[in-house]
């Protein structure tokens, strides 16, 4: 089983986008605190269909939130032809965390 649950703040706004076949992706980096070594740490989210479209509709820089999804981990080579990778989540569900005067913003009143 793969499952990963982050909370953080957006680090950008959602960045959103079509697949080649119609499907709404979206992403956006996390940052969430190392509890052992108290530094930040970033991962970037990934978004499909409903929970993209929530998440383009809803979330901006800064807003709080939890994610639970599946790692995943990204490979490529840079210009240099150094293997690289990255993990990134890919978001089943996401928890918008109503802080005060950050994080989430209702741009509009529906109900979660």
């Amino acid at each position: 089983m793969n499952t990963c649950i982050i909370t953080g703040n957006l680090g950008t706004d959602p960045e959103s986008f079509f697949s080649e076949g119609g499907t709404q992706i979206v992403s956006f980096p996390i940052a969430f605190r190392s509890t052992k070594n108290k530094t930040d740490n970033w991962v970037k989210i990934t978004c499909f269909n409903k929970t993209a479209e929530l998440a383009e509709a809803h979330l901006h820089k800064g807003a709080r939130v939890g994610i639970t999804g599946m790692l995943d981990q990204d490979r490529w080579e840079n210009s240099e032809g150094e293997s690289r990778s990255a993990l990134k989540l890919i978001a089943n569900s996401i928890e918008f965390i109503k802080t005060d005067g950050r994080g989430f913003e209702d741009k509009d009143d529906t109900p979660f």
